[in-house]
């Protein structure tokens, strides 16, 4: 539990709250129901045992901020709580609620026991692929997903490494959970794609028999795509655009807009994702808007995705 003043609000409220949610309780001393909240949210931040921080913020002598506060929520009394997460201020609750209720309250905005878990295994595996330990990584996600199947992250990342690391018949089993979700998660659909590619490899064409078909033939789309399937599962997705590119700008509905979907799945593959939001600077007053975060440019997403843009339009 930390108090919050306007010296600490950034770093302690605002850029905390882009780690872990923060509860802040404002109070002041004179409040009855406040006494009797207070220690009963002491009482559960050691219960979740980390899955949030508790602030608390004296409305007497901190007036500016709990004051923009209550405008925001158009929120008169006290106590009064706010769920803060990724900068901002989310959610909130007024008056001495029963534990039950707060439970409640804190389980929509929390990560579950499970979810932290999880995360913590996603971090050190990240860790790991970026030390070269591809095997060590790919256990840590196989246990994240085993603790949250439900945490799609995981997955994702799970499924990515599988399939660069050329186990297919692996990422099949794990893909088979959320085959639905490829039909609106562009992230599934684009893990789908080269599943289906890797999978498919076998039967395929070999490289040197699809070039002498696409030399007597610079309009034999299938061969193309093919290739570009071939390019896909042998781990080289921009070798893969280059050829559905070759197919876009000579027929860019070719297939019901087959090369197209796939182009820019395979973006999707190839994008970071982005990093947390930032919080905005406490300057005096709160400044509780989180500014708008735009991930690191990678140049050859900008490249290729500038080249789709030039032949679709």
């Amino acid at each position: 539990m930390i108090d919050i003043t306007l010296q600490n609000i950034e770093a302690d409220l605002i850029k905390a709250s882009t780690e872990q949610p923060v509860l802040l309780d404002i109070w002041a001393p004179w409040c009855g129901p406040c006494r009797s909240l207070g220690p009963l949210l002491e009482k559960l931040e050691v219960a979740y045992a980390g899955r949030f921080k508790l602030a608390k913020l004296n409305s007497d002598e901190q007036p500016e901020i709990a004051g923009q506060l209550s405008q925001m929520f158009g929120v008169r009394s006290i106590p009064f709580c706010v769920m803060f997460a990724g900068g901002q201020p989310v959610d909130g609750f007024v008056g001495a609620i029963p534990e039950l209720q707060i439970r409640e309250f804190l389980d929509k905005h929390v990560p579950s026991e499970a979810e932290l878990e999880a995360e913590e295994e996603i971090a050190e595996a990240e860790q790991l692929a970026q030390d070269g330990s591809p095997d060590a990584a790919l256990d840590k996600l196989q246990q994240a997903v085993a603790i949250d199947p439900a945490n799609d992250t995981a997955r994702y990342d799970y499924l990515k490494l599988l399939l660069q690391l050329g186990r297919v018949a692996d990422a099949r089993r794990a893909f088979e959970p959320v085959t639905g979700k490829a039909l609106h998660d562009a992230r599934f659909g684009a893990i789908g794609l080269w599943l289906e590619a890797c999978e498919q490899l076998p039967q395929a064409r070999g490289l040197a028999a699809l070039d002498a078909a696409i030399s007597s033939n610079r309009r034999d789309f299938d061969a193309r795509f093919e290739r570009a399937m071939c390019l896909l599962a042998a781990n080289a997705p921009v070798d893969a655009m280059d050829e559905l590119l070759e197919i876009l700008m000579r027929d860019k509905a070719w297939s019901d807009g087959r090369a197209r979907k796939a182009y820019v799945s395979i973006l999707e593959l190839l994008t970071k994702p982005a990093p947390k939001p930032a919080a905005a600077a406490a300057g005096g007053t709160l400044e509780v808007a989180g500014k708008s975060v735009v991930a690191s440019a990678d140049p050859v997403i900008d490249q290729y995705r500038r080249k789709l843009s030039m032949v679709l339009f």
